[in-house]
């Protein structure tokens, strides 16, 4: 039961607003497909949520399609290769994700018998859900009356209560008030028209008060303007790291790859040799520090920008005429690049020495 302030309003325009304009996605039950006695499956609001982290809903879906192709439910993932799940990852960031995921479906096949808990509490206990994953999947495939908040439904319940408080400060007091918005009946699809909202609606710049279902009870609205909110803490300046990259290729077309150790940024992810950078240190920046020597050069400078801090690395590259032995690494040919588990940052060094590097190669 839902206990209602005389602030709280009504969550039926929103769900009939809802009703006529939700977006179709594909790991979604709309509505239609409700009424007709369609079940959201807890495996594709599980896979979608975690991708949908940090990530748009557009880069996310060729991913999900791909996921869902290879491992079609939760067991066939948990049997999968960890390096392949990372490699099908790959570029959609974050990977301490894709680590976690492998974990939870394991968990999920070994320990629960292929089914997910239903349940916030129970499903906080599989690795790598945190409170927004829990909440997310127990209202969404189980129908549950949890309080699910992600970075739309922030926007529109501060402007719904004109919240001055500043995030991240702010989150324990908005997310009381979708605790107290949130109905027993289809809290999956508030917490589904809420995200809507926020993005089609309650969008961050110029967003379309007239249509927004919640206009009459909006007090940013009332007050001020709704681009004033959510009020957000000043931002640090990210700090600037320094590091190098070499990128040998042989005439073959081989190109000398190594994989990251499993944890940490970029854990178990697959780069070209690089000096020894961290979010807190910088490498070195010259040829002086290539894993062989060779005539190495410049290629240029690629900037990466991770969450706390930006990367700019030196790109050197060698023509070798043979490859060279190594201990911590391998010669992969250029045309098989697309199918290996390399993050971002390491296409955007390769492509910078071999610019048709990721045109050539075959996925």
């Amino acid at each position: 039961m839902t206990l209602k302030t005389l602030d709280t309003p009504s969550a039926k325009p929103l769900l009939d607003w809802y009703d006529r304009h939700h977006r179709d996605l594909p790991w979604r039950v709309s509505p239609g497909m409700a009424a007709r006695g369609v079940k959201a499956d807890p495996y594709h609001v599980w896979l979608s949520e975690v991708m949908l982290q940090q990530t748009t809903v557009q880069a996310v879906k060729p991913y999900f399609a791909r996921f869902l192709q290879r491992w079609p439910d939760v067991t066939g993932l948990a049997d999968a290769d960890n390096d392949e799940v990372m490699a099908a990852w790959a570029g959609l960031g974050y990977y301490a994700r894709a680590r976690n995921l492998k974990k939870c479906a394991e968990a999920v096949a070994r320990g629960h018998g292929g089914v997910f808990p239903d349940t916030e509490e129970r499903l906080k206990s599989l690795p790598g859900i945190g409170d927004y994953t829990a909440a997310a999947v127990a209202a969404i495939a189980f129908n549950r009356q949890a309080a699910v908040m992600d970075g739309n439904v922030e926007r529109v319940i501060s402007r719904l209560y004109a919240i001055s408080t500043p995030l991240p400060a702010a989150k324990p007091a908005m997310k009381q008030k979708v605790a107290l918005l949130t109905p027993a009946d289809r809290p999956g699809d508030f917490a589904q028209a809420m995200m809507d909202l926020g993005a089609t609606i309650c969008t961050p710049k110029r967003p379309a008060c007239p249509l927004c279902p919640f206009r009459d009870a909006c007090q940013a609205l009332k007050l001020s303007d709704p681009e004033l909110f959510p009020v957000k803490a000043a931002k640090k300046e990210k700090p600037v790291r320094y590091g190098a990259a070499f990128i040998a290729v042989t005439g073959d077309g081989e190109i000398l790859l190594r994989q990251r150790v499993a944890s940490g940024l970029l854990g178990g992810m697959t780069e070209v040799p690089t000096t020894a950078w961290t979010a807190r240190i910088d490498g070195e920046t010259s040829a002086e520090a290539a894993p062989f020597d060779a005539a190495w050069q410049a290629c240029g400078t690629v900037i990466h920008v991770f969450t706390h801090f930006e990367l700019r690395l030196s790109i050197w590259r060698a023509a070798i005429a043979a490859k060279v032995g190594t201990n911590d690494g391998w010669w992969e040919p250029v045309i098989n690049l697309e199918a290996q588990a390399l993050p971002t940052v390491m296409k955007k060094a390769i492509a910078t020495a071999i610019p048709l590097a990721f045109k050539t190669s075959k996925g």
